[in-house]
C-alpha cells in the first residue's frame, strides 16, 4: 500500500460504552484479511501517564514492552491482535501539553503566540501520524478518550477534523460510537440521544462515516433507516453492536454486521478476502464449552471495580480455555481477611492469586492468604507484592524472623526482606520512575518456572519500586523457598518457588500483561491446570470419606 490510512473512533451519549472493544475488533477483523494494522489511544486527561493514578478511578495501570504506563484498552489492543504496542499508542493531554511547552521554552515557535490551534492540534496530529511514518502499518486506528462534547476532547476533535480534510476522503474515515437506549415503560428503542451525539459532532466540522450503535435489542430496519437519514450516513453504515456474553464474541458480531467491509470501501481499499478467524473461534469455542470448572480467589485491596485487574481477569480466561476449564474468579478483600474469616474465604478455593498492588491496606490479609496457601496445599500464585507477601510470609513463619516486613510497608522493620532498590532511594518524582518495561530472567535447570516455560532465558515486564532483599538470599533458600528466577544484570530475585508444595509461585513481573488470545501465558495456563488437579484431588477426598 502506498500510504497508511487512519480510522478515527468517537464516542457519545455516555462513557464506557466499548469504544476500545470496538477498535480492537475491527482492527482484528482487518488483520484477519491481511492488512498490517494496530491501535492506538489519546486520552483526553491532563495527567502525562496513567502511572499516578488510583485504579479505583481508571482501572489498572498497562505497561507495554518499552516501559510505557498507558491506559488499560492498549491491553484489548494487545490481546486481540496479538501485537505489542509501545509509547506511541497511547498520548495523553499532560504529555501533548508537556511536549509544546518544551518547545516554545527552546524558542521553536520563533515568537509566536502559543494557542490551542495550530500549537496544540498540530502536536496530536503528529504524534497521531507517528505509527504510520514508520511504515509498518497499512491501517492505524484511533481511539479517541471521552465522549464528543467533552471540553477536554475539544483538541483532539478539532485535530481529526483537520486531520480528515489533510488526508482526504480515502485516506481516513470517522466511526462514531453511540448509545440507542431502551425504554420498557414505552417498550421501544429511542434513536434521539444518537441524534443529538452526532449533531454535537457535525457542530464541530465532523461527519461520522459509520455509526456503531451500542444496543440491548435488535436495531430493525425502520431504526437503521431513521438513524442513516437523521444522522446523515448510508443504512449500511449503520452498525449494530448488541450487548453480548463476552468482548470475544465482538469481532464475529462485527463480521455479521459488515463493519469491515463498509470501512474498507469506505478507505477505497481492496475487499477480496475474508478474514480468516479460525484460531480466534476455536478459543472462542473452548472458552464457551468447558469440561470443568475451578474456583480462584483474587486476593487484592481493589477488587470492588475489577478493571483494577483487568489483565489478570483476562488472563485467567485465555488460561482457562487453553485447558478446556471454565474459571471462576472470587474477588476477595484482603482488608477483610483474618484469622476469624479466613477459613470461610478461602478453604473451599481451587487456587489463589494474591494480586499486585502498591502501600500498606489490605497488607496483613495478604500474608494470611500466602500462609493459607502454603500450610494447606493450595495453588498459589503471587504477582509482583503477590510475591513479595510470599517472602514476608515465609520470613515470619518458617525462618521466625517475627518483625519481617517490606521498607515500604515498615521503614523501620528490624529484617527488611523486602527493601526499596538502590536506584529508586534517591529519586523524588513518582511518575514513570519505577522499573519498568521488558527484562531478562534466567531460570535455574530443573525449576518448576522452567518446566512451564521451556526455556531458560526469559523476558517479563515489570512494575516495580521494592525488590527481594538478597541479604535474606541464604536464609530462605535454606529453608525451602528457592530463587529459581535471577535477572542476569542486576542478581535481582524475579522467582520464589516452595519446595515440598503442588504449586507455589510468586514472581516480581507481571506475566499478565503478555496473555492473549492467540498466545495465553505460559504460568496462567500452569496455574490453572495445578488449580484443577487440586480440585479434582478435593473431589476423590470427599467421595471416598462419604463411603
Amino acid at each position: 500500500m502506498a500510504e497508511t490510512k487512519y480510522i478515527f473512533v468517537t464516542g457519545g451519549v455516555s462513557s464506557s460504552l466499548g469504544k476500545g472493544i470496538i477498535a480492537a475488533s475491527l482492527a482484528k477483523l482487518l488483520q484477519a484479511r491481511g492488512f498490517r494494522t494496530t491501535i492506538q489511544k489519546l486520552d483526553p486527561y491532563i495527567n502525562v501517564d496513567p502511572g499516578t493514578l488510583n485504579p479505583y478511578e481508571h482501572g489498572e495501570c498497562y505497561v507495554t514492552e518499552d516501559g510505557a504506563e498507558t491506559d488499560l484498552d492498549l491491553g484489548h489492543y494487545e490481546r486481540f491482535l496479538n501485537v505489542n504496542t509501545s509509547q506511541a499508542n497511547n498520548v495523553t493531554t499532560g504529555r501533548i501539553y508537556q511536549s509544546v511547552i518544551e518547545k516554545e521554552r527552546r524558542g521553536e515557535f520563533l515568537g509566536k503566540t502559543v494557542q490551542v490551534v495550530p500549537h496544540i492540534t498540530n502536536e496530536i496530529k503528529e504524534r497521531v501520524q507517528l505509527l504510520g511514518k514508520t511504515g509498518d502499518y497499512d491501517i492505524i486506528i484511533t481511539e479517541i478518550g471521552g465522549t464528543v462534547g467533552d471540553i477536554e476532547s475539544l483538541p483532539y476533535i478539532e485535530a481529526v477534523r483537520q486531520l480528515k480534510w489533510e488526508l482526504g476522503d480515502d485516506n481516513a474515515l470517522v466511526i462514531h460510537l453511540t448509545l440507542v437506549p431502551y425504554l420498557a415503560a414505552a417498550g421501544e428503542l429511542k434513536t434521539k440521544p444518537t441524534q443529538h451525539s452526532v449533531k454535537t459532532l457535525m457542530e464541530s466540522g465532523i461527519k461520522a462515516d459509520i455509526l456503531v450503535c451500542r444496543t440491548e435489542h435488535e436495531l430493525s430496519d425502520d431504526i437503521r433507516r431513521k438513524l442513516a437519514i437523521f444522522c446523515n450516513v448510508r443504512q449500511e453504515a449503520v452498525i449494530q453492536s448488541i450487548d453480548a456474553s463476552t468482548i470475544y464474541d465482538v469481532p464475529n458480531l462485527m463480521l455479521e454486521e459488515g463493519l469491515d467491509t463498509v470501512a474498507l470501501k469506505k478507505l477505497n481499499l481492496p475487499d477480496n478476502t475474508t478474514p480468516n478467524l479460525e484460531r480466534w473461534n476455536q478459543f472462542l469455542q473452548r472458552h464457551k464449552n468447558p469440561k470443568h470448572e475451578v474456583r480462584i480467589g483474587l486476593i487484592g485491596k481493589y477488587v470492588e471495580l475489577q478493571d483494577s485487574y483487568k489483565s489478570i481477569q483476562e488472563a485467567f480466561i485465555h488460561a482457562g480455555a487453553e485447558n478446556e476449564v471454565k474459571v471462576v474468579v472470587e474477588s476477595i478483600h484482603s482488608e477483610f481477611i483474618n484469622e476469624n474469616t479466613i477459613k470461610n474465604k478461602i478453604a473451599h478455593l481451587d487456587g489463589i492469586l494474591v494480586a499486585p498492588g502498591f502501600g500498606e491496606r489490605g497488607i496483613e490479609g495478604k500474608i494470611d492468604a500466602v500462609r493459607y496457601a502454603r500450610e494447606n496445599g493450595i495453588p498459589f500464585f503471587g504477582i509482583c507484592l503477590g510475591m513479595q507477601m510470599a517472602v514476608i510470609e515465609f520470613a515470619r513463619n518458617v525462618l521466625q524472623l517475627r518483625n519481617a516486613n517490606s521498607t515500604e510497608m515498615d521503614p523501620m522493620t528490624k529484617h527488611p526482606v523486602i527493601d526499596i532498590m538502590e536506584e529508586q532511594k534517591n529519586l523524588t518524582h513518582m511518575g514513570g520512575t519505577m522499573r519498568l518495561g521488558s527484562w531478562d530472567c534466567e531460570l535455574s535447570e530443573g525449576s518448576l518456572a522452567h518446566r512451564i516455560y521451556g526455556s531458560v532465558q526469559i523476558k517479563e515486564r515489570h512494575r516495580h519500586r521494592y525488590e527481594y532483599n538478597n541479604k535474606y538470599k541464604n536464609e530462605l533458600e535454606h529453608s525451602g523457598l528457592k530463587s529459581t528466577g535471577i535477572n542476569p544484570d542486576t542478581g535481582l530475585v524475579e522467582i520464589v518457588e516452595l519446595e515440598d508444595h503442588p504449586w507455589f509461585i510468586g514472581v516480581q513481573y507481571h506475566p499478565e500483561y503478555k496473555s492473549t488470545v492467540a498466545n495465553p501465558h505460559p504460568l496462567f495456563i500452569s496455574f490453572i491446570k495445578a488449580a484443577l488437579n487440586h480440585s479434582k484431588n478435593k473431589n476423590s477426598v470427599n467421595v471416598a470419606q462419604s463411603k
